[in-house]
């Protein structure tokens, strides 16, 4: 806990700290990256580095830990942790990478503030970050722990039993130990780490959430290749990793993966369970199902996706079988180009509309997607008296949050 003295001087500069995060973060970056070019290179997301989505995601959470710090209001600093420490995990972070951060977080901020930093405020920041730190680094090391590896060791080698496509961009790999033995069960809606090497000697890492599809020894990932797409001046990079997957994981391969993470889960219990997602962002929400489907569950089940067309909506018979093998579970699904298919059966033509969906005020609701998608997602759900803490999402990036969070 920060010292009543720190805790004044924070709530009284937060304002100007906060306001200037966006600017500290990547001043932040480009010095660690200059002491330290293999961090850049073999750990952190150069697509999210080239896009600016990491620097806006670590201003996010500072700011977000920094304002529940001082916050009279009770709610737990530790809530905005718990998805970048199993992010963290999944990476193999340690304790030691902290005070690296700390030295260029803090000549950073310096530079932007100048004269404004003075002792007191120096103080009483560092004592919000290694308040952070320190959160972070228990929850990193208890997950280190339930998982049975030494802290950081979470890499093993795992070899490509089988691959399918499942829609023209998106292929399935089924990964299972290169001696036999079974892989390390992860919880539905958890996710892997991915390791490459790429042709340019860059050790890159994406996470991709765990289908289930797979036999009990085994691990399903879908890998989506993305193309470079240009938004005005601005080019938004291809996917370095998906990409490489798709042209060089096939049968036989061997890849760098970590341990299961992630703290997206079932809610445990009898309420009512809402799985919404687009694009591919179903994945985890195809791991539910085949754990549902396991476990022959009589909760009930509204699965609400959004996608393209049919023929680009990967794992789409897949979905649709699961659904029809669950008694209490029912399917919508919403195509921007139906084609000449009929809206009939839960089929519907444009983009999402949860306004005609029965949606019970007591549901457990799972997004996942794009962040505009479940922003509104997450507004219209709200709007329907689902409570926010019945709201849970998982997001293919940086961290970042969905607007309409409380």
């Amino acid at each position: 806990m920060l010292s009543a003295e720190s805790a004044a001087v924070v709530r009284a500069t937060l304002p100007v700290v906060g306001g200037a995060i966006g600017d500290i973060t990547p001043i932040f970056y480009r010095s660690m990256f200059a002491a330290h070019p293999e961090l850049e290179r073999d750990l952190f997301n150069r697509g999210n580095q080239a896009r600016g989505d990491q620097q806006r995601a670590l201003a996010g959470s500072i700011a977000a830990y920094a304002t529940l710090l001082v916050d009279d209001s009770g709610r737990d600093p530790g809530t905005v942790l718990a998805r970048i420490a199993h992010k963290h995990a999944s990476l193999g972070i340690l304790p030691e990478h902290y005070p690296i951060v700390h030295e260029h977080l803090f000549g950073a901020i310096v530079a932007v503030l100048g004269d404004a930093v003075t002792p007191e405020v120096a103080s009483a920041w560092d004592d919000v970050y290694w308040e952070m730190a320190n959160a972070l680094i228990a929850i990193e090391l208890g997950l280190y722990d339930e998982a049975g590896v030494v802290p950081g060791d979470v890499w093993r080698t795992v070899k490509v039993r089988r691959r399918v496509q499942e829609s023209p961009d998106t292929v399935s790999l089924e990964l299972v130990a290169p001696d036999g033995t079974a892989l390390p069960a992860g919880r539905p809606g958890q996710y892997v780490s991915v390791a490459v090497r790429l042709p340019d000697g860059a050790r890159q890492i994406r996470q991709y959430s765990l289908t289930g599809a797979a036999a009990p020894d085994a691990w399903t990932i879908s890998v989506k290749a993305i193309a470079a797409i240009a938004d005005g001046d601005r080019i938004e990079p291809a996917g370095e990793v998906s990409n490489h997957l798709h042209a060089n994981a096939f049968e036989g391969d061997e890849l760098d993966v970590s341990q299961p993470f992630g703290e997206l889960a079932l809610v445990p219990g009898q309420n009512p369970i809402v799985l919404i997602s687009a694009g591919i962002g179903v994945t985890p929400m195809i791991g539910f199902l085949h754990h549902l489907r396991r476990t022959n569950s009589t909760r009930q089940v509204i699965v609400a996706h959004a996608d393209r067309s049919p023929a680009r909506h990967a794992h789409r018979a897949e979905l649709k079988e699961l659904v029809d093998d669950i008694p209490t579970a029912t399917l919508y699904r919403w195509y921007e180009d139906l084609g000449t298919r009929p809206a009939v059966n839960g089929l519907r033509a444009g983009r999402i509309d949860l306004e005609h969906l029965a949606v019970p005020h007591d549901a457990d609701a799972y997004l996942c997607g794009p962040a505009p998608f479940m922003t509104a997602v997450q507004s219209a759900l709200l709007g329907r008296g689902i409570t926010p803490d019945r709201i849970h999402h998982e997001v293919f990036g940086p961290g970042q949050e969905i607007v309409a969070a409380a």
